[in-house]
C-alpha cells in the first residue's frame, strides 16, 4: 500500500474540522434560538449529522492508490 498525498491528506483534514465547526455552530444557534426556528429539531438534527461526519473526516486514514 502505498501513501496518500499530503494535500489530499490536510484538506480531508480541513474539511472535517471546518464541517465541525459549521455543525457546532447550527447546533448552538438553533439550540439558544428555539422558539424562533419553525422546526428546530431539522435543524438540530442537522447540526449532530454534520458533526459527526466531520469526525469520521477527521479520524479517518487516508490511503492513496
Amino acid at each position: 500500500m502505498s501513501e496518500a498525498p499530503f494535500g489530499l491528506t490536510l484538506m480531508e483534514k480541513l474539511v472535517g474540522f471546518l464541517m465541525i465547526a459549521i455543525g457546532g455552530i447550527t447546533f448552538y444557534v438553533t439550540y439558544t434560538n428555539l422558539s424562533s426556528a419553525v422546526n428546530p429539531v431539522i435543524f438540530l438534527a442537522a447540526g449532530i449529522v454534520l458533526i459527526a461526519v466531520g469526525i469520521l473526516l477527521v479520524l479517518a486514514k487516508t490511503e492513496g492508490k
